[in-house]
């Protein structure tokens, strides 16, 4: 039994744990962490209620599917979610020459990255993804940061998508990026999916309002990823150097991220609590991932989810103009319509 239990929560076809671990990590992202790491840090995630795994090939050249599937296989097959993503397939290099991956992560750059959201491209993807993880499924799969190849991925990947799903290949379909706008357009031009990943655009700092509205409304499900905005909320108050969007963060936002820590601090939550916990006020919104590099991350990830939050922050922040009021509005007038 899990020391906690992580509730669920259900759109369509996607029912995930609130909190879900994201697979980024485990591919090395940044630095190298060894195997045993690896493991602990899944195990932590499991014993602690996190039902929810999220990788992709493109994390680590398959290494944290690959990790995944291994740390995994141990597990029930019907007590968790696993989601992979589809849009660049790897292929071997024979170029390497000892090089190392030029995308952020500390692995042989053995293999190269190839976008194809090409139909067959969708469907190899998904075959290797399941190769590597040693499953015969992936429970969701998402297109991935396919904003430079649009025409294609509407075109070609997403029916793919959709024939997988009817064929039980996969259980539910959708996409992830780093940008709210196509994300709406595919819900609103009703293209089948069942969730999307949403990373960076619903935290404390930007609230993509429109999005998770449309999705409420037509009964899609949102995965918010990158609650932190690459740091910047991850730590009570910014650090030396601290980062935004993957590059170093403006002036202006963190003099506005200190505003949202004092405020944050006069309620005695810490401001990476409140950016953990705001996502998931809104019911269009079925999980929250975040990436650990130590069990200890993940612990304190599991920590942060369990702390009672005031409503009287989530006041005080709207009526600084800190953050939208729709979506204190929405969550106050649904709070009980999660379906």
């Amino acid at each position: 039994m899990p020391d906690f239990v992580i509730p669920t929560r259900t759109r369509g076809r996607a029912t995930l744990t609130e909190l879900g671990l994201g697979g980024s990590q485990l591919g090395n992202l940044y630095r190298a962490i060894g195997d045993d790491d690896a493991r602990r840090i899944v195990d932590t995630a499991w014993d602690n209620g996190i039902r929810y795994f999220d990788t992709a090939p493109h994390y680590g050249l398959g290494l944290s599917e690959r990790r995944f599937g291994a740390l995994l296989r141990e597990r029930p097959r019907d007590d968790y979610v696993l989601s992979s993503k589809v849009g660049r397939l790897l292929e071997p290099d024979p170029n390497a020459d000892g090089r190392m991956d030029d995308e952020g992560f500390d692995v042989p750059a053995t293999t190269r990255r190839r976008w194809d959201f090409s139909g067959d491209g969708v469907r190899r993807s998904v075959q290797e993804s399941l190769d590597r993880l040693g499953l015969d499924r992936l429970d969701v799969a998402y297109l991935h940061d396919p904003e430079n190849h649009w025409e294609q991925a509407l075109a070609e990947a997403l029916p793919a998508l959709v024939e997988l799903r009817d064929e039980g290949v996969v259980g539910a379909i959708g996409a992830g990026m780093n940008f709210a706008e196509p994300l709406i357009e595919l819900i609103r031009d009703d293209r089948g999916v069942d969730v999307v990943m949403c990373a960076g655009r619903y935290t404390l700092l930007e609230q993509a309002d429109d999005l998770v509205e449309l999705a409420f409304e037509r009964g899609v499900g949102v995965v918010a990823a990158g609650v932190y905005n690459s740091g910047l909320l991850a730590t009570p108050r910014p650090g030396p150097d601290p980062m935004y969007d993957y590059a170093p963060a403006p002036t202006h936002l963190v003099a506005r991220v200190e505003a949202l820590a004092t405020v944050c601090e006069r309620h005695g939550v810490t401001l990476p609590d409140a950016a953990l916990a705001f996502p998931l006020r809104h019911p269009a919104v079925v999980s929250v991932v975040v990436g650990a590099a130590s069990p200890e991350q993940v612990a304190d990830a599991v920590d942060r989810h369990h702390r009672p939050i005031p409503d009287a922050l989530w006041s005080d922040l709207v009526a600084a103009e800190m953050i939208s009021p729709r979506s204190a509005n929405f969550h106050q007038s649904h709070t009980q319509e999660l379906p």
